[in-house]
């Protein structure tokens, strides 16, 4: 059976006015046309729908039963077709999002508001996890988008990769804060607080302390950098911090701010990639929304880094 939407359109339109020329008019079509798809619907289906009486066409009681078919099918295909230009207007859909600690707080709960303000159908899953479990889901779709430390090369991943200079977050009354830039000289000894063993951070920031001759003191050690951010309010530590945790920092926070970040030397450069399923096509509201966050950090970027790689912060 090969019944066709105009067939439908067109019987539905008989039985409402009864008259095949009426259904004609409403749906912009010859007569000749609408009694064509009138009789190619009796066909297909091996019924006569209608009887011809005195210049009306008289529904069967086989038409009367299938216009409730009829209209249930054209009904979910305007359905149908309304959702998905919905969804390709943006207006509707689900978009399942995990990112990593530092874009948590701020950054990323922000940019999905600013993304949703006027998508008011539009579903969102916003989950933090380590970067390795990040990796994982968006490898195996269960995840749209993934924001993350910079992984390994995989066949399973489409990735944008940035690379963001950390910055030395210290108490806006402290000495060094009148300094353009914080060494790893200028903290030989003093109280830092800083990642977990083994992060990549942290080794590259005892690398930058090393080349110094300086000495690295881990006061704190964190699983993020959100709470070193009251320790350093606190004057007890220095902190060498993302540029991801010190924007939301500087956007959560009213001058004057308790916590200021100076570019530091030698660098340390937080890789940061944005993450989508390699094996799958992204939805428009998928690739609507990781535009967006490139644009983000490319923005971030700017804030943080001149062309000569040296670090600059409101």
């Amino acid at each position: 059976m090969n019944l066709s939407f105009r067939q439908l359109q067109a019987f539905r339109e008989v039985m409402r006015t009864g008259s095949v020329s009426e259904a004609a008019r409403i749906l912009g079509r010859t007569q000749p046309a609408a009694s064509a798809l009138i009789a190619n619907l009796e066909a297909e289906l091996d019924l006569s729908l209608f009887r011809r009486q005195r210049g009306k066409m008289v529904p069967t009681p086989e038409a009367r039963y299938f216009i409730t078919e009829a209209e249930a099918i054209l009904d979910r295909l305007s359905l149908s077709t309304r959702t998905m230009r919905e969804i390709g207007e943006l207006s509707q859909g689900r978009l399942k999002i995990a990112c990593m600690p530092a874009a948590s707080p701020v950054l990323m709960p922000q940019l999905v508001a600013e993304f949703l303000h006027d998508k008011p159908a539009v579903k969102v899953s916003l989950m933090m996890r380590a970067s390795s479990v990040i990796e994982e889901w968006i490898s195996s779709q269960q995840y749209d988008i993934g924001l993350s430390e910079t992984p390994a090369v995989s066949g399973s991943l489409d990735t944008e990769n940035f690379r963001l200079s950390c910055v030395c977050a210290l108490p806006a009354d402290d000495p060094l804060a009148a300094k353009d830039e914080v060494t790893a000289a200028d903290l030989d000894g003093r109280p830092m607080a800083a990642l977990q063993d083994g992060h990549q951070n942290l080794i590259e920031t005892m690398k930058a302390f090393a080349e110094q001759k300086s000495v690295f003191f881990q006061r704190f050690e964190l699983r993020s950098f959100q709470p070193a951010m009251t320790l350093v309010e606190n004057g007890l530590c220095y902190c060498i911090c993302d540029p991801i945790t010190a924007a939301g920092y500087i956007k959560g926070h009213a001058k004057p701010r308790p916590v200021v970040f100076r570019p530091f030397r030698p660098s340390v450069v937080l890789a940061v990639s944005i993450l989508q399923p390699a094996h799958r096509p992204p939805s428009t509201l998928a690739t609507s929304f990781a535009q967006s966050l490139s644009q983000e950090l490319k923005e971030l970027q700017a804030v943080f880094h001149k062309a000569d790689g040296v670090t600059t912060t409101p």
